[in-house]
């Protein structure tokens, strides 16, 4: 399976659309683009791996493989990219500003079993992040 995130960078933050066969699954926020600088900048587009990771803060959640310079990117709950995030990707229902949403535990849960129901029937998914064609800047 392939996912796609589709992006929009603002200086206060990074917002996205998760698409699956070009059908919206939910959103996403991020950090701004800071030249993939650790804790402080979203990651650079590319494909990446997602597998199924469990932690006690976050439960199930989602891990991006290999991605370059960085480590245990997750996708997990926030609704505040600058004061929740440290360079991960949250899932949210409703953008409400740059870097800003909404119901981010309800957009991961549908994710996650999205994701997770196609890991247990073996098959690899992919997480696609690239910009959005039609945005300018």
């Amino acid at each position: 399976m392939q996912l796609e995130l589709i992006r929009t960078y603002y200086p206060e933050g990074t917002n996205g659309k998760i698409l699956l066969n070009g059908r919206l699954m939910v959103y996403s926020i991020e950090l701004p683009w800071k030249e993939n600088l650790a804790g402080v900048s979203c990651i650079p587009e590319g494909k990446y791996e997602l597998v199924k990771r469990w932690s006690p803060k976050f439960d199930r959640h989602l891990l991006l493989m290999n991605v370059p310079q960085r480590k245990y990117i997750l996708i997990h709950p926030a609704n505040d990219a600058m004061h929740e995030l440290k360079g991960c990707i949250a899932p949210v229902w409703l953008i409400t500003g740059a870097g800003k949403g909404l119901r981010s535990r309800m957009a991961l849960e549908i994710l996650t079993s999205l994701v997770y129901g196609a890991l247990d029937l073996h098959e690899q998914v992919f997480l696609i992040i690239k910009s959005d064609p039609y945005e300018f800047s």
